[in-house]
């Protein structure tokens, strides 16, 4: 699906499909976390089975009001334990769906938001 931001200056996820995401036109074949000021960096998982609290922990460094965390083709939820760092730090955590987060995010990096969405990327069934 490709998606039509206003026209921003900030990083916009501007399409997705599975087992894909899209940055300022990029295609992005893997988990990501990417920022509204400027923050884009590899995610190290593959399935939401390989989420641990080092994941989310490595989130709480980034001083972003808000975490969306994008849990990939459906919505799930991590271990209230593994969001300790983000709460110690008062940074929000909304949990939904990858294509769900990427728009999201969009609509508040475009509010001039500090926010970060840390999307989980899984494969693409065969074929796609």
């Amino acid at each position: 699906m490709k998606l039509q931001p206003d026209k921003s200056d900030v990083q916009t996820l501007t399409a997705h499909g599975p087992g894909w995401v899209a940055i300022n036109n990029e295609r992005v074949d893997s988990s990501v976390v990417v920022g509204s000021h400027g923050e884009r960096f590899a995610w190290d998982c593959t399935r939401f089975e390989d989420l641990g609290p080092e994941h989310f922990a490595q989130l709480a460094s980034l001083g972003a009001e808000l975490i969306i965390f994008g849990s990939g083709k459906r919505i799930r939820f991590p271990k209230p334990a593994w969001l300790q760092p983000l709460m110690a730090e008062r940074t929000g955590v909304e949990t939904m769906d990858t294509p769900a987060a990427c728009r999201t995010y969009n609509i508040l990096a475009s509010e001039g938001r500090h926010v970060v969405a840390a999307l989980l990327i899984e494969e693409a069934p065969s074929g796609q």
